[in-house]
């Protein structure tokens, strides 16, 4: 079986909406089906040397350990604990959590393996588009998510009364599912197309995932209208609900501001902080790669990075720390395990 015919079965199990795509190739390219890349070389850091590549690697794993625990623990107080287990806020947050162990989990595995092997590291055609697909679902999912947790924080402060009504668990539960599907559906067809690129000449990357500049970048096929229906997806993804979280905490301010209680207006902010804080974490790191995509490689790879594996190390952090309620859940989450 040629690359050609594998590409198509992986087409149809995992891009089932493009299978006509498959069908669309020119006879010629048919004929020079040989020529087609099967595997791809990532690049990685290749200016580190074998010491600051196991250094890097030890430091990325003990990251990669904790955002593990630490998710694994608002998770498992979310569930456990009664007080919070019905209340959307955290219902919203438990989903969140469990979506940035798999987030992370796109990727550290293998960067992890490819920075502790000799290079050069490679990852078969398949795995790339594997890899590539559900990094970035997960991303778009955490992105409608965070719009989701703003939504929550909008209703809570803003309609107080109605919040019961307007955010019931049932309504909540619709929200973060929309959240999981709309995700996995954002890029599917884009991703499909950049799929059928024909990829020729060299397969190197410069990168240490399968990333969409890159990727285009070693095409041998001028795809314009692929690139910019990708890269005009990302935009859609980052900035609908970016602009979405910054309107919804401007009227949860002017809201806040007005209480006449200085106690209210602490309990307020603190309910938002932790969600702000994890918004300029996530926003601010992502929107200079995906939005301008002729950024440097090295810079690039540093942005990547941060947000595919410290970011998630944060999060846990940021809302345990920050959280009162949360806090206190886990300390009697603990004590009860114990």
């Amino acid at each position: 079986m040629n690359s050609k015919n594998k590409l198509s079965i992986l087409t149809l199990i995992v891009f089932p909406f493009m299978t006509a795509a498959t069908k669309r190739h020119h006879p010629s390219e048919q004929a020079n089906s040989t020529d087609l890349v099967t595997e791809f070389v990532l690049l990685g850091f290749p200016s580190l040397s074998p010491l600051f590549r196991l250094l890097l690697c030890s430091l990325l794993s003990i990251c990669y350990a904790f955002t593990l625990v630490g998710n694994l623990c608002i998770m498992w107080t979310v569930l456990r604990d009664s007080r919070l287990s019905h209340l959307p806020m955290y219902i919203l947050l438990g989903n969140f959590s469990g979506l940035e162990m798999c987030y992370v989990s796109a990727t550290a595995p293998r960067m992890l393996s490819d920075l502790a092997s000799p290079p050069p590291s490679t990852i078969s055609f398949h795995g790339c588009f594997l890899q590539f697909y559900f990094f970035f679902s997960m991303g778009t999912t955490e992105s409608f998510l965070l719009a989701a947790m703003a939504l929550d924080r909008y209703l809570a402060i803003c309609h107080p009364l109605r919040y019961p009504i307007l955010m019931s668990r049932r309504s909540c539960c619709i929200l973060a599912a929309s959240s999981w599907v709309s995700g996995f559906l954002w890029f599917l067809g884009p991703i499909a197309l950049i799929s059928q690129l024909r990829f020729c000449g060299s397969n190197i990357l410069d990168h240490f995932i399968c990333d969409p500049g890159p990727l285009l970048a070693s095409s041998c096929t001028p795809a314009p209208g692929t690139e910019i229906a990708f890269y005009s997806l990302s935009s859609t993804a980052i900035f609908g609900p970016f602009l979405f979280i910054v309107c919804s905490y401007t009227t949860i301010l002017r809201v806040v501001l007005r209480l006449p209680s200085a106690a209210g207006r602490q309990k307020a902010f603190s309910t938002c902080t932790s969600h702000m804080a994890v918004v300029g974490l996530f926003y601010g790191s992502i929107m200079a790669t995906y939005v301008a995509p002729e950024a440097s490689g090295g810079s690039n790879k540093v942005v990547t990075l941060f947000y595919a594996v410290v970011t998630p190390l944060l999060n846990p952090v940021i809302y345990s720390l920050r959280n009162k309620e949360m806090k206190e859940a886990l300390k009697r989450t603990l004590l009860q395990g114990s």
